[in-house]
């Protein structure tokens, strides 16, 4: 009567110890349980019933050991599991599965991860429930491009409520898992690395979508959070391998380079009294020479692996692109540009987009990471030629403006130093005796002179109609030190600005100023505008990458600060000259403008600001309300920014040959678009 109610009823698999997989067999059907469902105390039961033998043809005997096996016997539901695997690129265009032999024999023998979920409740004995599958590889999925794995878990009926999921990776590689889902309705969303067990013994913890306070944890998962919260802590110890996943803070004491030269030792920033800014910490040794710097390394850096660039961004967009950039795109360029300093004309600049810079063949496969840069490729020469940024496309010569000077600040790439003036005259709050007279040169006569036609002074500081961008304080502690420096300059900056009745910010004065240095007194000088004819990283390169529009550098003075008699007359006689010189040299611009084309890419799993809700939250009601308002208030506030760029009254905003405000926009296309914003810095 016993076996037919196996049959009928029950889940042989509890009577059994757990075996490895025939080769010829179904290996997503081998299960096993801990606790109250464990093997061993079956086979137990199983060894008494043989060495009693004898007295067990008893009646007495056969009723005990009905009794002792029956408890034993629980219901049984099989609940499927599906499992996706993010592929990477290789093996997504051809078809193949990650890893070599030793992953193919895991496959074939269905042994390609170890599940084993685990209950939201404990056994009466106080001890964790689980049960156990392999799970087998199935297909690629060309729709979605993904790799598919199943297995099949036979759940006791008693089991209780899924909270969690233990995976060992059997492979050889690690690979991406992005969600493990069972046919009764529990989602695990995974999005993360799990490593080979070769690389990390010990098995990776995904919960299930619905989150808990930490008050309401099941007491069966709260042993499981903190072993995960501790494994993502770290201990201090340790030089940390690519493979970890550890969220480890330590000092910005990796700057400098002391080991190839002492002057290139360079200070420690954060501590216990300025504990920011922090860099994930690496546990690299120190270096020989200077015992407060950690010996730096070559690329990659570590950070944790679920923080790094996904495969796809790696490759066209990112670190990959920045040092291909650097190493490969640059030095080429310095090869070509060797000897050439400044820009002889202004349509030298122009050739840069039009025709760009005739260069050896770029080798190392640097066109198919840098496709934007690098045209033209063949055995005999490549072209390195810059797309125009949207700017200069839309208006040539918009850069030359004043107008447009003041638009950038509102709406460009740094709108937020504008402070409103209410108080007059002008002071700086640095020290004096180090300084200089902290008086500034902009005075209310000057102010009067350029407003005059439209208000007085005093009408303009009560209506709130002056407003001042200023660096001079801010910069003036590092003028001496980089005018030191050679084939540059730098000072102390303000600028003051009338807002018009058009709603437009108009140019008054722009205050330079270089302290006192080697005997010299305090310079200070004020530029007015010139009415005859003779002054977040995704959005840089609309307005930098033509860098007459924003400078990087300054490498000459100021043409009337201490002239020499030919200098001045030099500049008399063609100041485009002295601007050019004045401009980043052709090596300097180019540089600049490789990198922040790299930088102001999208690259096309981009993730932005309110996109996609994490699952956890999407569990909850509550949280997944407050999202979906989130949500919809990102989508008015793009409406919003296109109602106002269409707005002919808003002059910052609207009009011929201006480019649209869009670098708030929430979300955006992939490549170089000057908007979106992603849920954190990318570089």
């Amino acid at each position: 009567m016993l076996k037919p109610q196996i049959n009928q009823s029950y889940s042989i698999h509890n009577l059994l110890p757990l075996h490895k997989p025939f080769v010829s067999g179904d290996a997503t059907n081998v299960h096993s349980s801990s606790s109250a469902y464990s093997p061993s105390i079956l086979r137990q039961h199983a060894c008494t019933k043989t060495s009693n033998a004898t007295r067990a043809r008893s009646t007495s005997r056969t009723s005990s050991i009905k009794a002792a096996v029956i408890p034993f016997l629980t219901k049984a539901t099989t609940v499927k599991g599906v499992i996706t695997i993010q592929p990477n690129i290789r093996s997504a265009l051809s078809g193949v599965i990650i890893g070599g032999v030793a992953d193919g024999v895991s496959d074939l023998l269905g042994r390609s991860f170890l599940l084993e979920l685990v209950s939201n409740d404990l056994d009466s004995k106080g001890n964790r429930k689980t049960v156990k599958a392999y799970a087998r590889y199935k297909a690629l999925d060309f729709h979605i491009n993904v790799y598919t794995y199943e297995c099949n878990f036979n759940i006791p009926e008693d089991f209780g409520d899924i909270g969690a999921v233990l995976v060992e990776n059997e492979y050889s590689k690690k690979m991406f898992f992005k969600s493990i889902v069972l046919d009764n309705g529990v989602t695990f969303t995974c999005e993360t690395w799990v490593q080979s067990k070769y690389d990390v013994p010990g098995k990776r913890v995904f919960f299930t979508n619905k989150s808990y306070l930490p008050s309401e944890t099941p007491e069966a998962l709260k042993t499981l959070r903190m072993e995960d919260l501790e494994s993502l802590r770290g201990n201090g110890v340790g030089e940390r391998k690519s493979y970890d996943r550890i969220y480890d803070y330590d000092v910005y004491n990796d700057l400098g380079a002391p080991d190839l030269s002492l002057s290139l030792a360079r200070p420690v920033l954060g501590g216990e009294q300025h504990p920011y800014p922090r860099r994930c910490r690496t546990g690299r040794p120190m270096s020989t020479k200077d015992p407060l710097t950690e010996t730096r390394t070559l690329l990659p850096f570590y950070i944790p692996c679920d923080e790094d660039f996904s495969e796809i961004k790696s490759v066209q967009f990112g670190a990959r692109s920045l040092y291909s950039a650097l190493h490969a795109v640059i030095p080429t360029l310095k090869s070509v540009l060797s000897g050439r300093d400044k820009f002889p004309l202004f349509t030298h600049i122009d050739l840069l987009y039009n025709e760009g810079v005739n260069v050896p063949p770029v080798e190392g496969g640097i066109a198919s990471a840098l496709p934007r840069l690098v045209k033209g490729v063949d055995t005999a020469k490549a072209v390195i030629k810059f797309e125009t940024p949207e700017t200069i496309d839309r208006d040539k010569f918009s850069w030359f403006r004043d107008e447009e000077f003041c638009r950038q600040m509102l709406a460009g790439l740094n709108p937020c130093s504008i402070q409103l003036v209410t108080e007059w005259p002008l002071m700086s709050k640095l020290d004096p005796e180090i300084y200089g007279p902290p008086e500034s040169a902009i005075t209310k006569e000057i102010v009067q002179q350029e407003i005059g036609g439209c208000l007085s002074f005093d009408e303009a500081l009560e209506q709130k109609k002056l407003f001042m961008l200023d660096y001079h304080d801010l910069l003036l502690p590092y003028v001496n030190k980089t005018q030191q420096l050679e084939g540059t300059t730098l000072y102390g900056s303000r600028t003051l600005l009338f807002l018009t009745s058009s709603g437009t910010l108009r140019p008054v004065a722009i205050e330079l100023t270089r302290p006192p240095s080697d005997g010299k007194p305090q310079w200070k000088h004020v530029y007015t505008p010139t009415w005859d004819a003779t002054a977040v990283n995704f959005g840089q390169y609309d307005f930098a990458g033509y860098f007459p529009n924003r400078p990087s550098i300054a490498r000459t003075k100021m043409p009337n600060e201490d002239p020499t008699d030919e200098e001045w007359q030099s500049f008399l006689k063609r100041p485009e000259d002295v601007l050019l010189s004045c401009f980043p040299s052709q090596i300097q611009a180019t540089i600049v403008m490789s990198v922040l084309d790299v930088l102001s890419s999208h690259s096309p799993d981009e993730e932005y600001i309110g996109a996609t809700i994490e699952p956890a939250w999407e569990a909850d009601p509550a949280i997944k309300s407050a999202f979906e308002e989130f949500q919809g208030r990102l989508n008015q506030l793009e409406g919003i920014i296109d109602s106002r760029n269409s707005d002919p009254l808003l002059r910052n905003r609207s009009g011929a040959g201006l480019v649209p405000y869009q670098l708030l926009k929430p979300y955006s296309d992939r490549g170089v678009t000057g908007k979106g914003v992603p849920n954190s810095i990318s570089i």
